[in-house]
């Protein structure tokens, strides 16, 4: 299945990796690495993650050993990442 970002997704991925990148230059490209693994699994198997109680039509990757999630929508045939959110944030689907 075809996977699209939002403005606002691919802005999150840009503010997260130019964070990481600036405060802990060693684990940035791994975190970055995480996400877009992720994301190529949701390509595979868009209906394997967990659906948003609070957002319906939405569903939530959480990044493993780093504390992030990816919020996305399957229209038709393609993915729609909406959101990369970290997690000591207040929660996105919650907003």
């Amino acid at each position: 299945m075809r996977v699209v970002y939002t403005r606002a997704a691919l802005q999150d991925l840009d503010k997260i990796t130019d964070w990481l990148a600036r405060h802990y230059p060693t684990i940035a490209i791994d975190v970055e690495r995480g996400i877009r693994t992720a994301i190529v699994r949701i390509g595979h198997w868009p209906e394997s993650a967990r659906r948003s109680d609070k957002r319906p039509g939405v569903r939530i990757v959480p990044i493993v050993h780093y504390p992030y999630k990816i919020f996305y929508r399957i229209a038709d045939d393609v993915i729609e990442i909406l959101h990369i959110h970290h997690a000591a944030q207040q929660p996105w689907d919650e907003l």
